[in-house]
């Protein structure tokens, strides 16, 4: 029975079999064909037998090797590799069919390939998950076809699971650019420092362009040499990320939505002020507070963070502003750079909440951030040929307006703004973390 299973006719067999029909219709009118098509029949009989016994002679003809991630990165291309290996004696053609995760709606996989007796082919493919989860590949289904007329089909028993985290390639792209001090070759650019901070670092031989104001006269007088004082940032300040998980972070661009844009800017975020030697922290919230990582800079910060994130799902829910500015009153004590990544899509909505975002604001640092419709954008300024697509552009102007009002709002009362299409968040968010550290305001 097992026999059975593994066989299939391929569609030149049912064209070869339905051209020898056909062809003794004809001999039947035209009796000289009748020994040519007979002889023909017998041909492809034992083309089929000798095809038969060729594929399934050998128990393990084809070994299967899946070498495929641990987990992977969230929107972003993961690399899967299939390695084949035949024992056949003759060179043959493979069909790989690979059982893809539900997640990703792929039902068309189909890789063919020509397997040399003994040779090795690696086949490479990428996928890019949007959703965080699990992701499940069935059983990897191997296709092998000889003269082409039946096909044997050679299956792994085994199912592989997959965890989809946050974007942990964008984490180790940024990790290695911030240990180096490169930032700003992906895109961060770099911030004048006005004024300095007090936290004394070392006493260095002076060269030109220091400050006059900070050279050391002690060290000067004893070394003979003109000496001066550095300093660097303060370490060990608070960042948080407050990541709203209410229905207005659902909405998606480029399949993902405004949640997982988010949730991967707050994994790089607190990483790059890890290594800054700052403290990081997270918060979700909604209608209550879900997930909180106090700040902090321990070696397993940085787990606690990824594998929180790697739960958040959004809600359907409108937030409570009020019920996040009280939890950070009785839990954040320490002055601390707040990151609020939320969706303000108009006036009235910002309004509601502008009276907790003062207050919040008054005893922390609050960077919220609005995101660009960039949809609307291409529809305002796409050509309009009828009525509707006037009227559409109309609506779509209004709405940009009124996200220029937003910012307006939130800089006039002295709130600092991030207003970023959502695939840029992750860089602006470290450009603004950077340009506060940088001038002092934390």
């Amino acid at each position: 029975m097992r026999f059975y299973k593994q066989l299939y006719f391929t569609n030149r067999f049912f064209l070869i079999l339905i051209g020898i029909a056909a062809a003794f219709v004809i001999s039947f009118f035209l009796s000289p064909l009748f020994l040519f098509v007979k002889i023909l029949f017998f041909a492809f009989a034992a083309a089929l037998a000798w095809d038969l016994v060729f594929l399934f002679a050998l128990k393990h003809p084809i070994k299967i090797q899946r070498i495929y991630p641990e987990k992977l990165s969230n929107g972003d291309f993961n690399e899967f590799k299939i390695i084949l290996k035949s024992f056949y004696p003759q060179r043959v053609h493979a069909r790989v069919l690979e059982e893809l995760p539900v997640q990703l709606q792929i039902r068309d996989f189909n890789h063919a390939v020509h397997l040399s007796s003994n040779m090795e082919k690696v086949i490479e493919y990428q996928i890019r998950p949007t959703k965080r989860g699990v992701y499940e590949f069935g059983n990897c289904r191997i296709l092998i076809s000889y003269l082409k007329l039946i096909e044997r089909r050679i299956s792994t028993t085994n199912r592989i699971e997959i965890p989809c985290y946050p974007s942990f390639i964008q984490l180790k792209k940024y990790m290695l650019m911030a240990t180096t001090n490169r930032l700003n070759e992906l895109g961060v650019k770099r911030i004048r420092r006005i004024g300095s901070t007090l936290e004394f670092e070392s006493v260095k031989e002076y060269t030109r362009g220091d400050e006059y104001r900070f050279i050391n006269w002690k060290a000067t007088a004893k070394t003979r040499k003109m000496m001066v004082n550095q300093y660097e940032d303060e370490k060990s300040q608070p960042i948080y990320s407050f990541i709203d998980i209410g229905r207005s972070m659902r909405m998606p661009f480029e399949e993902l939505t405004l949640l997982d844009y988010a949730i991967n800017a707050t994994l790089v975020l607190s990483n790059v002020s890890i290594l800054k030697q700052d403290k990081a922290g997270m918060l979700t919230f909604s209608k209550k507070v879900g997930n909180h990582i106090v700040a902090d800079k321990r070696n397993h910060q940085m787990h606690l963070i990824s594998e929180a994130l790697y739960r958040v799902t959004t809600q359907f829910q409108e937030s409570d502003f009020g019920l996040i500015y009280s939890y950070a009153k009785k839990q954040i004590s320490q002055r601390a750079l707040i990151f609020l990544y939320t969706n303000f899509e108009t006036l009235d909505a910002l309004n509601r909440q502008m009276p907790y975002l003062k207050l919040l604001n008054k005893s922390h640092i609050v960077v919220t951030v609005v995101f660009k419709n960039t949809e609307l954008d291409h529809l305002a300024h796409q050509k309009a040929n009828k009525s509707i697509e006037i009227y559409n552009q109309i609506i779509a102007e209004k709405f940009i307006y009124e996200k220029q009002l937003i910012i307006q709002e939130l800089q006039a009362q002295g709130i600092q703004t991030i207003f970023t299409e959502p695939q840029n968040l992750t860089v602006n968010s470290i450009n603004k973390y950077l340009e506060i550290k940088a001038r002092g305001l934390l």
